[in-house]
């Protein structure tokens, strides 16, 4: 127990976060170099990877961003508040950026505090609703990790427990919150958390989407239903990323769940690669429409006070 109290204390500092996630970042970036020095068949094959699919993987990134904001839409709606569309979709953008370039997943912090501050969202309310959409990711992305071994029934039964599970979790939440109604502002109707599940649902299957045809670029073999079972184990990385983009504790996770995904350690790397890649194009794209829209909206703010 004093072990596990001395790390927390000491990751809870910023320059050990800082110190362990450039160490991550340069031993990963080490593998790598050695792995494809070592075989570099696998870096020749990405000579296969044509315009189109770059251009493809980066349109179905794109298009991650509007299921995001449908994520995040839903998830405000449990704080019974709503936002211009518009407006959601830029503070997409944002947070996104900020879970790539901030520690720790900083997006939900992100959120939250601009929530807070232009609508007056409880920071208390958006945290519980953050955590059933966490939870919701998490649960499903256990569905889909088990997909590399389990048969259909067991699958489905399997949703039936994560479905009962996440339905306790809110009814155990909705009792302890009852003596604060007064303050909160949740509003968790069937509805809105039927939505929410929806949209996370269709933010993981648009996940293993990008990954299956990532994969399939490197090895034909690999079948959809082992996309999803790797997709399943990358996810995981989401809730310990001490590094950008969670370089290197994503590719850990798959490598140590290889006996569940039978994905060969060739394709993770070469595939991962390639994926990084992608990423970091639209993460630019993204920037560069950030920029933009605050040079818009100086431009108009301008204009305003010229008017005036």
């Amino acid at each position: 127990m004093r072990l596990v109290k001395f790390i927390q204390l000491q990751l809870s500092k910023k320059s050990t976060r800082i110190a362990v996630a450039s160490a991550i970042i340069v031993i990963t970036i080490g593998l790598f170099t050695a792995f494809f020095v070592h075989d570099p068949q696998y870096l020749r094959s990405l000579k296969h990877l044509s315009p189109m699919t770059v251009l493809l993987l980066i349109g179905l990134y794109l298009l991650m961003l509007l299921v995001l904001a449908a994520v995040y839409a839903a998830t405000l709606a449990l704080c019974n508040k709503t936002i211009p569309f518009r407006e959601n979709m830029v503070l997409t953008m944002y947070s996104t950026l900020a879970n790539f370039f901030g520690p720790l997943q900083s997006g939900p912090g992100v959120r939250a505090v601009y929530l807070k501050t232009k609508h007056q969202v409880r920071i208390r309310d958006y945290t519980m609703a953050s955590l059933i959409y966490y939870g919701f990711f998490a649960l499903i992305s256990a569905v889909f990790l088990s997909m590399g071994r389990l048969s259909w029934w067991q699958i489905t039964l399997m949703l039936f427990i994560v479905v009962g599970l996440s339905s306790l979790i809110i009814f155990w939440y909705r009792r302890i919150d009852h003596k604060r109604q007064s303050l909160s502002q949740l509003n968790l109707k069937p509805a809105n958390l039927a939505i929410l599940l929806a949209a996370t649902t269709a933010q993981l299957f648009l996940i293993s989407l990008i990954y299956f045809i990532e994969i399939h670029v490197i090895n034909h073999h690999v079948s959809y239903r082992q996309a999803v079972a790797y997709a399943g184990a990358a996810n995981f990385a989401l809730f310990v990323s001490l590094t950008p983009g969670a370089i290197g504790i994503r590719e850990s996770f798959l490598l140590l769940s290889r006996r569940i995904h039978r994905i060969p350690t060739s394709v993770i790397l070469t595939s991962s690669l390639i994926d990084r890649g992608v990423y970091i194009i639209v993460l630019g794209l993204l920037f560069i429409f950030v920029l933009v829209f605050h040079a818009q909206q100086k431009f108009k703010l301008t204009s305003f006070w010229q008017r005036s």
